[in-house]
């Protein structure tokens, strides 16, 4: 889906439509098609009515009648299969952009967006956007039938067509006033979901250290008041829907009586028949439809809007690297990396230990370009300049391993790719007797963030992912920290064979690490 350059809701909503133009016109058409039988029906049974009261047959009337209500059952088919199409289409397609537009972030994400607003999107947004769409073609079926019973009556009795076609608008118009108050209400209740969503994805995330420090009952009494005020502003959501729909009775139903009043007037004074007085009343109960599908859409927009504005929100978010505007290739091979405020240079093809201590993971994230150096400096990329290559290539070709890297949930055979390599990494991390552990062994399923098995084991798993990429190069941090001695010289051992030739670069300050390496240098 493409979007606009300044993206607004109304534009959002926009660029929605035009993504599957076929659908929005499918659903319009579709939705005036079903709703026309309906709107010619009063005038068919007032015409049956009339021909009773006069004695004529009433076979070819009763013939039509059955015969609308065939084409509206299938047309109607038809609808729901469009609209529900267009429902799903405004919900895929917002949480695939949504979803796109994240993973472009990467660790941008985090510091500018609250975990609840990200969740919330895929929580609630994406059906509110999909309702939207799903109630617009009903809505246009709305006004084409509106016009249709409007021109019958206005062509029966130019007074009573004149009270429908001013009146209905004039009560759909009046539930206007009522949308501002759902709408502000939405808008808090979406906010009290973000702050409840945020804090349950803390519960679940620290769920361990809660229970170790003692601080279940805080995190659930915090839960409680948050879910509350979620209760609270659902209430007011509910009470100014509550006065939207009692409007949307009330309203066109005045409009009802007032024709059916001077339908009969008419009637009694000899100027209207017994059978148009029946279509002025079915075709003024018929209007009922038109203004409750125009209130359902007005409170589908409004919701629509309030989650837009957020969508907005996340899509406006900018990557705090960026990609250069003419980037340059790297060369084939090994490759060497320098960090001119340090002045260290990892050389192409060899095993460096760097002991950085507290500076450690700021090098290692400068020189991998996770973040940029200070103003003056540069990291250089065999001589390339890292903000000069593109971040995809970049990424594919230097590779930076922290120990507290996540595992996201599934299969282990999902999360070593290529799996072609997976048993060689697994060996050099010292980890194939995990796997051998597991019941499904690859197969296993590992829930976010690696809960099942110990740290010692999770970041030998992690070590083995970072391995298995085979990457020109590769920056570990601290690969070892939650291992034995033993198990930490094996590691070393085999990581020193298996990547032999290629760029690796270490920070730790394990002398074992030191035994293997080619290179070692002190930044302290």
């Amino acid at each position: 889906m493409r979007l606009p350059s300044r993206l607004t809701p109304l534009r959002f909503l926009g660029a929605l439509l035009r993504a599957r133009p076929s659908l929005a016109v499918a659903s319009c058409v579709l939705g005036a098609i079903w709703l026309l039988p309906g709107a010619l029906l009063p005038l068919v049974i007032g015409n049956t009515v009339e021909a009773i009261a006069q004695g004529r047959p009433i076979w070819g009337q009763v013939g039509l009648v059955a015969g609308l209500a065939v084409l509206q059952a299938v047309f109607g088919a038809a609808l729901i299969f469009s609209v529900h199409g267009f429902w799903l289409h405004g919900a895929s397609a917002t949480q695939q952009v949504v979803a796109e537009h994240t993973a472009r972030l990467g660790a941008s994400l985090r510091a500018q967006a609250a975990t609840g607003d990200v969740m919330a999107i895929s929580s609630s947004d994406i059906g509110r956007m999909g309702n939207v769409l799903e109630v617009l073609g009903r809505m246009f079926g709305a006004l084409v039938a509106f016009l249709v019973v409007g021109v019958v009556l206005l062509l029966s009795s130019p007074l009573l067509g004149v009270v429908a076609i001013v009146g209905v608008p004039l009560a759909v118009l009046s539930m206007g006033r009522l949308i501002a108050p759902l709408q502000k209400r939405k808008g808090v209740q979406r906010e009290e979901l973000s702050d409840v969503n945020a804090i349950a994805a803390d519960i679940v995330s620290g769920l361990r250290i809660l229970r170790g420090v003692g601080g279940e009952r805080q995190f659930l009494d915090r839960f409680r008041a948050a879910s509350q005020r979620v209760r609270r502003a659902g209430i007011g959501v509910a009470r100014s829907e509550s006065w939207l729909g009692a409007a949307e009775v009330l309203l066109p139903g005045l409009v009802t009586v007032v024709i059916t009043y001077l339908g009969a007037r008419l009637a009694v004074a000899g100027t209207i028949g017994i059978g148009e007085l029946v279509t002025f009343y079915a075709a003024s109960a018929f209007l009922v439809v038109p203004v409750s599908t125009a209130t359902e859409f007005t409170a589908a927009l409004a919701s629509a809007l309030v989650s837009a504005k957020k969508i907005c929100g996340v899509l406006s978010l900018r990557p705090f690297l960026a990609d250069p505007a003419e980037p340059v290739a790297l060369p084939a091979g090994p490759l060497e990396l320098h960090d001119s405020e340090t002045g260290f240079t990892a050389v192409a093809g060899k095993l460096t230990v760097i002991d950085a201590g507290p500076l450690a993971e700021s090098l290692a994230e400068r020189m991998a370009r996770f973040t940029d150096p200070a103003p003056g400096e540069r990291v250089l990329v065999s001589g390339v300049p890292a903000d000069h290559v593109s971040l995809a290539e970049l990424r594919s070709r230097v590779v930076y391993a922290h120990n507290q890297d996540l595992w996201f949930s599934g299969a282990l055979r999902a999360q070593l790719v290529p799996e072609q390599r997976a048993e060689s990494g697994l060996s050099a991390a010292d980890a194939d007797d995990i796997v051998a552990g597991f019941p499904d062994g690859l197969d296993e399923l590992i829930g976010e963030r690696g809960r099942e098995v110990s740290g010692g084991q999770r970041q030998r798993l992690s070590l083995a992912r970072a391995l298995v990429l085979d990457a020109d190069t590769l920056l570990l941090d601290e690969p070892t920290s939650a291992v034995d001695t033993h198990t930490e010289a094996r590691i070393t051992e085999r990581i020193a064979e298996l990547r032999r030739g290629k760029t690796t670069v270490v920070f730790t300050e394990s002398p074992l690490w030191t035994l293997v390496a080619d290179e070692v240098i002190s930044c302290r």
